[in-house]
């Protein structure tokens, strides 16, 4: 018998949860995603009410955030696009003591991301969040190295695809951020990230640009193109799969807390172009 995975979602009607179900089926059929819950009805336009995703794609969607962490073996917070809401919707998950996965971005502030992490430390509950493309194959060689700077560059909106960036940047790095400043244009942000030790990297975002791919220079003075062209959510799943099984968290929440006060500090300096913005 699956075991039996509950959504938990500020509305249902968007690409995690319309995806997650059939990634499962196909990289961890031995789980399935049994029931849902979303605290509104999709409000953007042409967005499905939660009856009619449930009617969609045949997973019962509950009345109550309680039946469905009483009912379900293991949690999924999704809102990917309403880091905002993580600390509500994380709130009684990380009370149950159930394994529970938070979805990209994990919150909007550092402060925010310390909240959701001692939630999960006073519910005696385990949890990790991450963005799929840090389990993309071919950065995987790339974390055992010594990187010294990192040229990236990715699609669509930098509030929202930033993350992406961030997470296997921060993981290569090593250090913890230092500052960032924004070097870009209002239609195309580029920031800096200052890493300690003087490690930097920059990120690059266009909205209709090609996938997402790094420039990466080592200690030893060697250097390559790193281009993401496998299917990242395999490892992303299989990861998430390995992670209900055994309880261990594959991303430390160190990284996660570094990753979210370099996007924090990424969003201000956005509002003050060439000057320094300070992590907390």
């Amino acid at each position: 018998m699956a075991k039996k995975i509950g959504f938990i979602d500020y509305y249902l009607d968007e690409w995690h949860a319309n995806n997650y179900p059939e990634m499962l089926k196909k990289w961890a059929p031995e789980f399935e995603v049994a029931y849902a819950y979303a605290k509104i009805d999709s409000p953007l336009p042409g967005g499905m009410t939660s009856r009619e995703w449930e009617a969609k794609y045949g997973i019962p969607v509950l009345d109550s955030m309680e039946e469905v962490i009483e009912k379900s073996d293991y949690l999924i917070v999704l809102s990917p696009d309403n880091p905002e809401m993580h600390e509500e919707l994380c709130e009684k998950p990380l009370k149950s003591g159930k394994f529970t996965y938070i979805d990209k971005t994990f919150a909007e502030t550092l402060e925010s991301a310390k909240r959701i992490f001692a939630m999960a430390e006073e519910g005696n509950t385990n949890c990790y969040t991450s963005s799929a493309l840090y389990f993309a194959k071919e950065y995987a060689p790339v974390y055992e190295q010594e990187v010294k700077y990192i040229d990236s560059c990715g699609p669509n909106r930098f509030s929202i695809y930033v993350i992406h960036q961030l997470e296997p940047i921060v993981a290569m790095m090593k250090a913890k951020p230092v500052r960032v400043m924004s070097v870009g244009t209002e239609v195309f942000p580029i920031v800096i990230v200052e890493f300690e030790g003087g490690k930097r990297a920059k990120l690059s975002t266009f909205l209709n640009g090609s996938t997402f791919s790094m420039n990466i220079a080592y200690r030893e003075g060697k250097a390559e193109l790193v281009k993401v062209e496998s299917d990242f959510w395999e490892g992303f799943i299989k990861a998430l799969a390995k992670s209900f099984e055994t309880c261990e968290i594959p991303v430390p929440h160190e990284n996660t807390l570094r990753v979210i006060a370099a996007r924090e500090a990424a969003i201000k300096a956005l509002e003050t172009p060439f000057e320094w913005v300070y992590t907390n």
